[in-house]
């Protein structure tokens, strides 16, 4: 029952904030978050230490179609809930310096695209994935169109066709795999699981789903909608969709592609590592060149995503470790420095890090959790950051020592980069715009606050993350491996 109600709360609590005085409404609304984050961390204390799902709640929906009400978590479902869950109240935190135009509204859409991530990774439906997938695009195509800056129409319309024609292809490839089951078919994902699907339906199926997810995270090429996206996103936006709805196709590959079509999944893993190592040294070498500092961190978010991509399909413990740790931290280090960067802008009115510096000087506080931020997304040792990379480029030199070589560029890159966004902001001397620079204080200071003490405390002792989803990990690839050994068999039987 955690399960369900951890679903529909967001949104009788998006209803609950419509119905109250938009004057009260984001304080309602941070409420609300926290409620749920409460109810995350009940979850987590009451999971068994096991690999298979748990708090499975299976209601019949439409039962002539096999449409069931199914949900359910497993450690790497909670892990992703429990992000959510975590960044949604940091995320609210964040607006509460700016006055919001029709707030109601505002952060009814936040606590309704809550609801729809956290059904993308609890549905044990396809049907109910499918539904939960485009209920969390609706609101963040709003909160971007009417609260975002400039060229927010023709950045989110991009954003929207992309994302549309992925869900195309994803709910074409759900339907084939419906139509696959036996009997009455089902829509159950462990049915889908049990398919035996031929060589080349595993492809067509892979390509389907891959489009989808490839797009949402975003890889090389699917990745041209996102620096726009996040650019004309209002802060808030940005934010929902770099640290949290991003995860949304990293987690698609785990639950949806790994265990029903492993065959095409190592056949093709080749290609998408090399595309996401393409992207991974491309997206860097463009932040190089950026002089606008949302799109310097939107381009690292395409970097590290990269290698996360590439660790995916390396199907070993270490790499699929790393993901999962890398999904967490990635999610806090990429709020953390969107919210720097929105500081900067509130200040002085510009994105240019050209037209900045000696920050330090006015804003030592922030300075200094600005830097323990982006040692986590430099991936320095003892940060969060580095458990993560270490582990995703262990498993990638496991597999691939060039690929791991290559991978690992992104530590180096993004040093360079990084430091170089924060001598050109923080250090150097007090100019016109930076001269009555002023400290952060109220929600700005416990924002970061929380955010660099995530970055050290998961850094320094990230063995509760791991042990979350240890179990849930080897049992995935268990399932992956047992049905690839199952395809070997079939294929050396059909051999005349």
């Amino acid at each position: 029952m955690i399960t369900v109600i951890l679903l529909l709360f967001p949104v009788a609590a998006s209803l609950f904030v419509l119905a109250f005085p938009p004057a009260r409404a984001k304080y309602l609304a941070l409420t609300c978050s926290v409620l749920e984050l409460l109810l995350a961390a009940y979850a987590w204390i009451n999971a068994a230490s096991v690999g298979g799902y748990q708090f499975l709640v299976d209601i019949p929906w439409v039962s002539g179609l096999g449409i069931h009400f199914k949900v359910g978590m497993d450690g790497i479902s909670l892990l992703m809930v429990l992000l959510t869950a975590l960044l949604v109240p940091l995320i609210l935190l964040a607006t509460f310096r700016r006055d919001i135009r029709k707030p109601g509204v505002f952060y009814a859409l936040i606590l309704f695209m809550q609801a729809g991530l956290i059904g993308v990774f609890v549905s044990l439906d396809a049907f109910l994935f499918y539904i939960a997938w485009e209920a969390a695009l609706i609101p963040i195509y709003f909160i971007s169109a009417l609260w975002g800056g400039e060229n927010r129409i023709k950045a989110t319309f991009k954003f929207l066709i992309y994302t549309i024609t992925g869900s195309f292809f994803m709910l074409v490839g759900i339907i084939y795999l419906y139509l696959q089951t036996p009997g009455s078919h089902t829509f159950d994902i462990t049915a889908f699981y049990a398919l035996s699907l031929d060589y080349q339906q595993q492809v067509w199926v892979f390509l389907a789903f891959f489009i989808a997810f490839a797009i949402k995270m975003p890889v090389f090429p699917f990745h041209t909608w996102q620096p726009d996206t996040y650019a004309a996103a209002p802060t808030a936006g940005t934010m929902l969709l770099a640290a949290i709805m991003l995860k949304m196709g990293i987690y698609g590959v785990i639950r949806w592609i790994l265990p029903v079509v492993p065959v095409a999944a190592v056949d093709w893993a080749n290609v998408i590592m090399v595309l996401a190592i393409i992207g991974l040294v491309y997206a860097s070498i463009i932040a190089f060149r950026q002089r606008d500092i949302k799109r310097v961190i939107a381009y690292s978010s395409i970097a590290h995503v990269g290698l996360i991509a590439a660790g995916l399909f390396t199907l070993n413990v270490q790499a699929m470790q790393g993901a999962m740790i890398q999904m967490l931290s990635h999610g806090i280090n990429v709020l953390g420095l969107f919210f720097v960067v929105d500081i900067l802008f509130d200040r002085t009115g510009t994105f240019d890090r050209a037209a900045l510096g000696g920050v330090v000087h006015r804003a030592p506080v922030l300075a200094v959790c600005f830097m323990i931020v982006l040692l986590g997304s430099v991936a320095l040792p003892l940060t969060n950051g580095f458990v993560g990379e270490f582990l995703l480029l262990s498993g990638l030199f496991r597999y691939n020592v060039i690929f791991a070589g290559v991978g690992g560029l992104t530590i180096i890159f993004s040093s360079v980069y990084m430091f170089r966004l924060y001598k050109d902001t923080m250090l150097g001397g007090a100019n016109e715009l930076t001269a009555g620079f002023s400290d952060i204080r109220g929600s700005e200071k416990a924002l970061l606050l929380i955010v660099a003490a995530l970055v050290i405390v998961i850094g320094v002792y990230p063995g509760p993350v791991l042990s979350l989803t240890e179990n849930s990990v080897s049992l995935l690839l268990d399932q992956v491996n047992a049905k690839l050994m199952n395809f070997e068999l079939l294929s050396d039987n059909l051999l005349p």
